[in-house]
């Protein structure tokens, strides 16, 4: 097999010396999913970023997907895709705890949701997608993380520069904070959530018209999986005259659909606008200017 370059790149930049080790054992933790499961794998996917994705053939003939890596999505994501058990969402064929190796079903023809052109097409089908994934957690299940875990990362990054000068302006970490909190203490009944749903995380499928990938698995109120929809995608998004336009039909659209307050949703979008952004400075140390124009614009339309 071959590692293309630019994936052990983001590895090593990523991971340092771990990233170094684990790519030294792609190839044998492969053989050894060949083995155990009876299948064959092929190249890996063409859009590679932080997992290493491959196309495999079981023995009766069946395509399927294997994905390992060194991420926070193991064992988070398969425990969510057992959950869901194939309800809107691709299906985990086999999961090896031990080496973090995923084998789930290869959706079919598999475009995803940005390739439909009309806006209001592309946010139905979302919507039609959130509702089948909502479903309520057993009395026991995984610790899949909640959204009050992910919003300590404010805490974080006060404590990271102490009121020095920050990459995410004041302003906005102070109103995103707050609404974070607001809304945290306020949420509906939780459920296992995506986390990440947007439309390059929604395929076209045979099996069931169209299915989730890519699960976070964080538990919190329907309302929060509406925010990475709204920024999403954003070189689209930025090439439309009217962006301020666009996310406001879209706010409404997903209001209506989903039958949950407009200003909830537009709240939403704003704190995990700046969420999102404070990943990113805790990452890399930088402020990507794309997520600073969407927290700007989402502050402007929720004042």
């Amino acid at each position: 097999m071959s590692i293309p370059e630019h994936f052990a790149n983001v590895m090593m930049t990523l991971f340092g010396e771990e990233g170094r080790v684990w790519l030294d054992r792609l190839p044998a933790i492969l053989a050894a999913s060949e083995k155990r499961w009876g299948l064959t794998i092929g190249a890996p996917v063409g859009n590679l970023s932080f997992n290493y994705v491959a196309h495999a053939v079981l023995a009766d003939g069946t395509e399927a997907i294997v994905k390992t890596g060194l991420t926070d999505e193991f064992p988070a994501q398969p425990e969510a895709l057992r959950h869901c058990a194939g309800h809107g969402m691709v299906q985990l064929l086999a999961y090896d705890e031990l080496e973090q190796v995923m084998l789930m079903e290869r959706v079919q023809p598999g475009k995803t949701l940005r390739a439909v052109e009309h806006d209001e097409v592309a946010i139905s089908v979302a919507a039609s997608v959130m509702r089948q994934l909502w479903r309520p957690l057993p009395a026991q299940h995984y610790p899949f993380p909640t959204i009050g875990d992910w919003g300590k990362a404010f805490a974080r990054i006060r404590k990271q520069y102490a009121g020095g000068p920050c990459p995410m302006p004041y302003e906005y970490l102070d109103r995103a904070e707050r609404l974070y909190a607001e809304l945290s203490a306020s949420q509906a009944e939780p459920v296992l959530l995506h986390g990440d749903l947007h439309q390059d995380n929604i395929l076209f499928s045979e099996r069931e018209l169209w299915l989730a990938i890519d699960p976070k698995g964080v538990i919190g109120e329907p309302a929060y999986d509406t925010g990475a929809l709204l920024r999403n995608f954003w070189p689209d998004i930025l090439s439309h005259p009217n962006q301020k336009q666009l996310l406001t039909r879209r706010i409404d659209q997903l209001s209506a659909e989903l039958n949950i307050e407009r200003e909830r949703i537009a709240n939403w979008g704003f704190a995990q606008a700046v969420l999102s952004m404070l990943w990113c400075i805790e990452d890399s140390g930088e402020l990507p200017y794309q997520g600073l124009y969407f927290a700007e614009l989402l502050n402007e339309m929720t004042q």
